[in-house]
C-alpha cells in the first residue's frame, strides 16, 4: 500500500515543486551577491561619469541602493515573488518590458532551432543505434561530435560565408525592415505577427531570416540527441523483451520501433528540457552572430553598459524559466515512465 502511494502521481508532483522553492532561492541569492561582488553598486557602475554626482545620488536612493544590503536583498526577494525584475539604469525602463520586448525573437529562434535538432538528432541516432559500427553509424558519430564540439559563432560564420549566398538566404536581423514596417506587433513574436496580418510575403521573409541562425542554433544540440537515442538504442535492442519479440517472429521493423525506439526516448526525454534551456544560452551568441534583434543580444548590451540592473533582470528571468522547464519535464516523464515517481 505505501508502495502504490509513494508511487502516484500527485505526490511525485508536490515532492518536484517542494524541492524546486529551495533551488529558486539559491539561484536567486546567487544572482544577487554575484553581480554585487565588485566595488561600489550597479548604479554608480552604469551612470557613474555620465551623470552629475547629484543626479546618481539621487536615483541612488531612488533604487534603494543607499540601504543596508540585507534590505536590498529582501526588496530583491519580494520582487521577483510579484513578477517584477526590476528597472534597467541605463535607459530607465523595466526589464519586464524588456524581456517582452525583444523575448518573443528569442523564443521562436530557439524553438524553430529545437524542433530542428529534434528532426535531424533523433532520426539519425536510431539509425546508427540500429545499425552498430556500420558506415552511418560511424560518420553519425563523427557529425555528432563536430557539432556539439564547434562553437556556435564559428558554425554561424561558415553559413554566412559558404551556405547565405548560394541559397539566398538573409544573414543579418530577423526581417527585412519594410517587413518590420508593415507587420503590426500584436504578439511581439514576428511570425506570429506576420500569420496573423496575413500578409504571405511577410511570412516568406521572416522564415528566409530564420533559416541560418535556427541552423546555427540547433546543430548546437543535434550531436548531443545523436548520441543520446543511439546510446540508448543499443541498451533497448539488448533487453529480454526485445528479444523476445523477435523470437516471436515480428520483423525488425516492428522491433526497431514498437520496442526498441518508443523504449529508449523515455530517458532522452529528461535530457530534452535541459537542452532547450541550453538552446537558451546559446542563443545569446547566435543572436550576436546574426544580429538577431533578441534578448541575448539585448543582454550583451546591456552587459557592455556595465548595466547591473538589467543584467540582474535578464539573468534573473532566464533563471526561471530553466528551472520551471525542468519541473515540467520531469512531470512530463513521470507521466510516460511511472517508474521514475517511486
Amino acid at each position: 500500500m505505501s508502495r502504490a502511494g509513494s508511487g502516484s502521481l500527485p505526490r511525485y508532483i508536490l515532492q518536484r515543486v517542494l524541492l524546486v522553492i529551495p533551488m529558486i532561492w539559491v539561484i536567486l541569492t546567487l544572482v544577487f551577491f554575484i553581480l554585487r561582488v565588485a566595488p561600489g553598486d550597479p548604479v554608480s557602475a552604469a551612470l557613474g561619469g555620465k551623470i552629475s554626482p547629484q543626479a546618481l545620488e539621487q536615483r541612488r536612493q531612488a533604487l534603494g541602493f543607499n540601504r543596508p544590503l540585507i534590505a536590498q536583498y529582501w526588496d530583491y526577494l519580494s520582487s521577483v515573488a510579484h513578477l517584477d525584475f526590476g528597472t534597467t539604469f541605463s535607459d530607465n525602463q523595466p526589464v519586464l518590458r524588456v524581456i517582452t520586448d525583444n523575448g518573443g525573437a528569442t523564443l521562436y529562434l530557439t524553438v524553430a532551432a529545437f524542433v530542428l535538432a529534434l528532426v535531424v538528432g533523433i532520426p539519425l541516432g536510431l539509425i546508427a543505434g540500429r545499425y552498430r559500427d556500420s558506415a552511418p553509424d560511424v560518420v553519425f558519430r563523427l557529425f555528432g561530435i563536430l557539432t556539439y564540439a564547434a562553437p556556435v559563432f564559428f558554425v554561424g560564420f561558415l553559413l554566412q560565408f559558404y551556405v547565405a549566398e548560394p541559397l539566398g538566404l538573409p544573414t543579418s536581423g530577423d526581417a527585412s525592415p519594410i517587413t518590420i514596417f508593415e507587420v503590426p506587433t500584436k504578439t511581439h513574436i514576428l511570425l506570429v505577427d506576420a500569420l496573423l496580418s496575413g500578409n504571405g510575403a511577410a511570412v516568406q521573409d521572416v522564415l528566409k531570416h530564420l533559416v541560418l541562425p535556427a541552423t546555427t542554433l540547433g546543430l548546437l544540440i543535434c550531436g548531443v540527441f545523436i548520441r543520446l537515442v543511439r546510446v540508448n538504442m543499443l541498451q533497448t535492442m539488448q533487453a529480454d523483451y526485445v528479444e523476445a519479440a523477435e523470437a516471436r517472429g515480428l520483423t525488425a521493423g516492428k522491433v526497431t520501433w514498437r520496442h526498441g525506439f518508443r523504449n529508449a526516448l523515455v530517458p532522452v526525454i529528461t535530457v530534452v528540457g535541459l537542452q532547450f534551456a541550453l538552446l537558451l544560452s546559446g542563443a545569446i551568441l547566435t543572436e550576436e552572430t546574426f544580429n538577431w534583434p533578441g534578448i541575448g543580444q539585448k543582454l550583451l548590451y546591456y552587459i557592455n553598459n556595465r548595466d547591473y540592473g538589467a543584467v540582474q533582470g535578464i539573468v534573473t528571468f532566464f533563471a526561471l524559466a530553466v528551472v520551471l522547464i525542468s519541473l515540467l519535464i520531469d512531470i512530463v516523464n513521470a507521466l510516460i515512465d511511472p517508474r521514475v515517481r517511486y
